[in-house]
């Protein structure tokens, strides 16, 4: 379970940290900035208690610590000044003191404590408990759950639909005509919840089902390497806010290329989908290829210029 609080909180506080932030870990000495660094931060501040509003048992998250997190106190833990500053942390605290009243609202999910933790129970408890979990059933509880965290506002028959954007091109029928959810933290974390799970003896069935992860380093390859080019170039000269439409179709690209490109990284590696999932193309291919590409071209930025409040990207 503290596996499990751990990895919902790093993951909400791993979006894109801007490339001049940096975390010093003196522990190690490792200097660390990005994803590295904001993995790293996150890890010391658990450690520390900072999500536990119970200082005897600090390696957990609740709702009563989360609620009580402040910008300050995650600027000194994050190691945030004027001359390290960290794109979107008042976001990044929203989003955390959103989470906790999700995780109060809710005990029959989260127990009495409102801990992330209780995800692992309501999926593996009860008469008809079992020794596997479908990856989808992980995600339908993380959106049912947590849906109501996310701050865009968009609402469909009064659902909060969270990563999901209009498009023209979109089709459908009825309701949801028109809209494309990418619902990338949420399948993200999904797919860090795997090892927690897997770790209690539970096994992870129907990877596959999952989609690519929407964000600026699996797209970015993609656009790097010219397989996907702006029609108009124009268009992303200035910051774009997640809803624009250049940026909802580059990123629906993304997850439709990506579920292309998985069986030609197989059939080229001689591997089954099975012994490499999607989550393992994404992890050690996609995302980590189109990280060095924007590193040798750009020094780590995206292509795009988003306009970020560190909830989505």
């Amino acid at each position: 379970r503290s596996r499990i609080d751990l990895a919902v909180v790093a993951v909400l506080l791993d979006a894109g940290a801007g490339g001049a932030w940096r975390f010093d870990d003196r522990a190690t000495g490792v200097v660390a900035g990005r994803s590295e660094g904001l993995g790293i931060a996150s890890l010391r501040a658990f450690e520390g208690g900072l999500f536990s509003s119970d200082p005897a048992r600090p390696l957990r998250a609740d709702a009563a610590g989360l609620r009580s997190v402040d910008a300050a106190m995650l600027g000194r833990a994050f190691q945030v000044g004027p001359s390290n500053p960290l794109v979107g942390l008042d976001g990044r605290v929203a989003l955390l003191r959103r989470l906790g009243d999700a995780l109060a609202a809710q005990p029959e999910v989260f127990g009495a404590a409102g801990r992330p933790g209780g995800l692992f129970d309501a999926l593996t408890a009860g008469p008809a408990a079992s020794p596997s979990v479908a990856a989808h059933d992980i995600l339908q509880a993380l959106l049912h759950s947590l849906g109501g965290i996310w701050p865009q506002g968009a609402r469909l028959e009064g659902v909060a639909l969270g990563d999901a954007w209009r498009h023209p091109q979109a089709g459908g029928e009825g309701a949801s005509a028109g809209w494309v959810p990418f619902h990338k933290l949420s399948q993200w974390l999904t797919y860090s919840l795997l090892e927690p799970f897997e770790s209690a003896g539970i096994r992870i069935r129907d990877l596959d089902a999952l989609t690519g992860l929407a964000e600026y380093r699996n797209g970015g390859l993609l656009v790097d390497t010219g397989v996907i080019v702006p029609r108009d170039p124009a268009a992303f000269a200035a910051p774009l806010q997640p809803g624009a439409e250049p940026i909802v179709e580059w990123r629906a690209l993304t997850v439709a290329l990506i579920d292309a490109l998985a069986p030609m990284v197989r059939e080229r590696l001689g591997r089954s989908a099975d012994a490499m999932p999607l989550a393992a193309v994404l992890e050690g291919g996609t995302w980590a290829a189109g990280r060095e590409l924007a590193q040798a071209l750009r020094g780590g930025e995206p292509p795009f210029a988003i306009a970020s409040d560190g909830t989505v990207f």
